[in-house]
């Protein structure tokens, strides 16, 4: 098959650091054009990225017959380009959340169907090696717990939203459906919280515990399971430690691609963007499409809802 022909929207960090370098140096893609609301940004990726052209608007971004577009825009953004895209015949990859309502997201997700075009959205972490050995362990059956820690030093816009939910869709990914949740929260503005707990209960039997905490003192992202007679301690991205009754043995992801794996294959965005590009190419539903996003968004707005934070009912 002909190399898919890519259009990327956006040009911030993520775009920076994962997409653009991953897709210029793929075999089976070929970065057409890219789009930023500012054009000189567009110009300056289109240099450094070898793409082709630089836009500025998302009809000539379109009109430059690309197969797939790569949504890294800012959030309340994505829900107006996703369904452009969709409604013009492109497939698409999102950046998380898919969108800042439920509503908005179950119309994507409804149109993503009609439309009979990919979408996908960025849960990179299902894609992350050391999850992947976790998911791998407690596949037959999930962990009776399951303690998963988002932490950064400073707060942001919505944080919770903007980062447990990676959390939140491993936990889903792992031990399944949620019946339960309790959930708690400290801020001076709600917008801007400087923590989230919240307990989990989940349909399977696992209970789950999410630590997000904006007053850290260094990024930490851990997830620890026990269950089966095992227990799993997952220190992101490097490293993942399985104890058993008789020895605890610790897989380092350094050998990774012989030593020259980046972060970039360590939190999964590689492997989730070649996941999105073989599923295009061979007609597969991706891992994290639209419905299955639905999912974990309408999961996190419950979490947000039992901690007094904004809900995913308004922007």
């Amino acid at each position: 098959m002909e190399k898919l022909k890519i259009g990327v929207i956006g040009t911030g960090a993520i775009a920076e650091i994962a997409h653009l370098p991953e897709l210029s140096k793929s075999k089976d893609t070929e970065l057409i054009g890219v789009m930023s609301l500012h054009y000189e940004n567009a110009c300056r990726a289109k240099e450094r990225y070898g793409i082709k052209y630089a836009v500025s608007s998302i009809n000539e971004l379109v009109n430059l017959g690309i197969d797939c577009a790569f949504v890294l825009s800012p959030k309340q953004n994505h829900p107006e380009q996703v369904k452009f895209l969709l409604n013009h015949g492109i497939n698409v990859y999102c950046e998380k959340p898919l969108a800042m309502t439920l509503h908005q997201i179950d119309e994507i997700a409804d149109l993503s169907v009609k439309s009979g075009k990919k979408l996908m959205v960025g849960f990179n972490r299902r894609f992350a090696p050391v999850y992947n050995e976790l998911k791998s362990i407690y596949d037959s059956a999930p962990p009776q717990v399951i303690i998963a820690q988002k932490n950064r030093p400073a707060s942001e816009y919505r944080a919770t939203l903007e980062n447990a939910i990676h959390m939140v869709d491993l936990m889903r990914y792992i031990c399944g459906e949620c019946r339960k949740v309790e959930a708690s929260s400290l801020f001076d503005d709600p917008y801007y919280e400087s923590s989230c707990t919240a307990f989990l209960e989940f349909e399977q039997g696992s209970s789950g515990m999410l630590i997000a905490n904006r007053s850290s003192g260094q990024w930490e992202e851990t997830i620890e399971a026990h269950g089966n007679n095992l227990s799993v301690l997952v220190n992101s991205p490097d490293s993942i430690t399985v104890t058993d009754s008789q020895r605890s043995h610790t897989q380092s992801m350094t050998p990774l691609a012989m030593g020259w794996a980046t972060v970039t294959d360590k939190l999964g965005f590689s492997y989730a963007i070649h996941h999105f590009i073989d599923c295009v190419k061979n007609d597969k539903d991706p891992l994290t499409n639209a419905a299955e996003a639905f999912k974990t968004h309408e999961l996190m707005d419950r979490i947000l809802r039992k901690a007094g934070l904004p809900a995913l009912d308004k922007e």
